[in-house]
This record gives C-alpha cells, sequence and structure tokens, in this order.
C-alpha cells in the first residue's frame, strides 16, 4: 500500500463514529432540506421530503425511496452537501444515503393544522410531551 494510501486510512479510522437515532436524523435532514429550500435549491429539497429517510438497522445507513429514477439520479448527483452536513452534525463518518425507486411514491401533503401536527409528532414524539405539558391545542 502506498503511503498516502495508508495516512488516508489512519485518518478516516480516526474520525468520529457515534451512534444516533432516526427522530435527530430526520430533524437535520428536514432542516438542511429547509435550508436548500431557502436558497433556491428547490429540487433537491423537494426530493428530500418526497418520502421520510429511514435509518436502516446497522445504524448508518440511510434509506430513501425517490418515486422515478430521473430523481433517483438528481438525487444522487447532488447528495455530497447533504451527507457532509449529516456526518458533522451526527458524528458519524461512516453515513451512507441509498436510494431506491418505487414507482407508487406520492408526496404527503399535510393540509389542515391536525396533519400538519401528526407529520410534526411522528417527526420527533417528544412534541406530543411538549403538548401536554403546557396544555396546548393542536
Amino acid at each position: 500500500m502506498a503511503e498516502s494510501q495508508k495516512a488516508m486510512q489512519r485518518h478516516h479510522d480516526e474520525l468520529p463514529t457515534e451512534a444516533f437515532n432516526e427522530t435527530d436524523m430526520r430533524l437535520l435532514w428536514n432542516k438542511f432540506a429547509q435550508r436548500l429550500s431557502d436558497t433556491g435549491q428547490k429540487i433537491m429539497a423537494t426530493y428530500m421530503q418526497i418520502n421520510d429517510p429511514e435509518l436502516q438497522e446497522d445504524g448508518f445507513t440511510i434509506k430513501l425511496e425517490l418515486p422515478n429514477e430521473g430523481s433517483k439520479v438528481d438525487f444522487d448527483n447532488s447528495k455530497i452537501e447533504l451527507l457532509g452536513y449529516l456526518r458533522g452534525k451526527l458524528h458519524n463518518h461512516d453515513i451512507v444515503i441509498e436510494t431506491h425507486v418505487n414507482e407508487t411514491v406520492e408526496k404527503k401533503y399535510a393540509f389542515t393544522p391536525e396533519e400538519r401536527y401528526e407529520r410534526l409528532k411522528n417527526i420527533n414524539p417528544a412534541l406530543d410531551l411538549l403538548r401536554k405539558t403546557f396544555d396546548l391545542d393542536i
């Protein structure tokens, strides 16, 4: 093995690989999607929000289903910045994002306040505790 390859391998072995949960990942995922949307990168933001990402059992693979091959190619070509963001914020440099095409995936819109609340509660279950603690209406 060449000296530079050994140095790169040693450097990679020193990167953090802390465990994280799906809730934390989804919060950061949505925060990044909002940042993309705010800066005019609406296509990538839309791909990120078409379907909720799922953390696989290995604890570092994130699976995202997209509706067609074109969206998969676009997303895969643009995911480097997202990967860097998630790896840095979650302190785990083993994170990978796998995309799969599912022709039946449709965007789930939340129209009513109740639907919006349920969507947010699915992303962060602690929201329900907050609502109950402060006796808030939806």
